[in-house]
């Protein structure tokens, strides 16, 4: 039995859109609660507790809308679902990479080569001359040293899983905003259109933004 089904409306399609774009960058957004221990996870367990949450949700999203659009019925259907699946592909790498990173931090610091010992006090002058290739103040020095003494990490190494840890953090921001910013502007590619038919042409510039972004990417590695 056919079932004839209805294409969605073009204010549906950008609905969709702005929908994914707004969960994707919820995930900057996200909170998660860190013991004293692991403080210097706290940079990424938000995305980290986000991000596949945010991906399942716009994957269940997904097949929806590839089980209700009669596709290829219509440009503005195909150029949504090329702009939906770009940003749902870009995602799942992006929190697998933030869930790999974490887990090399992670292994690092469970692996300690030798456990410091919380009694023994790290110089302040060794901190700064050897250990680190910039200056701290005295009230930092002092708070990573705490922090250091909670985790049961050297000071050099806290400071070096930190770091680690901060550079993770940018990149899965660097990822979300580019992706919901994306999607956000293929929205009002769709929106700005006088009909529900986008053009589909044969150049670049009628590509979605996000799949002219991931081409750039794929372009930079050859």
């Amino acid at each position: 039995m056919t079932t004839n089904r209805v294409p969605l409306a073009r204010t549906e399609l950008v609905a969709l859109l702005t929908d994914a774009a707004q969960s994707v960058s919820g995930i900057l957004a996200a909170e998660y609660p860190t013991a004293a221990s692991r403080s210097y996870l706290h940079p990424v367990l938000g995305a980290l507790s986000a991000g596949p949450r945010v991906v399942c949700e716009l994957n269940g999203r997904l097949e929806d809308f590839v089980a209700n659009e009669p596709l290829p019925a219509t440009p503005a259907g195909l150029f949504t679902l090329a702009s939906y699946a770009s940003a749902l592909g870009w995602l799942t790498e992006s929190v697998a990479e933030l869930t790999t990173s974490v887990d090399q931090i992670c292994t690092r610091v469970g692996n300690p080569a030798e456990p410091p010992d919380p009694t023994v006090a790290v110089p302040a002058s060794a901190m700064q001359d050897t250990e680190f290739d910039f200056a701290f103040s005295a009230l930092e020095l002092a708070a990573i040293r705490t922090a250091a003494e909670a985790a049961g990490l050297a000071p050099g190494d806290y400071v070096e899983v930190l770091s680690e840890s901060l550079l993770a953090a940018s990149q899965i921001t660097d990822a979300c905003m580019e992706i919901s910013n994306g999607l956000l502007e293929d929205a009002a590619y769709v929106r700005g259109k006088a009909t529900d038919h986008v053009w589909a042409g044969d150049g670049p510039d009628s590509l979605p933004t996000l799949v002219r972004s991931l081409l750039a990417r794929l372009e930079a590695t050859e």
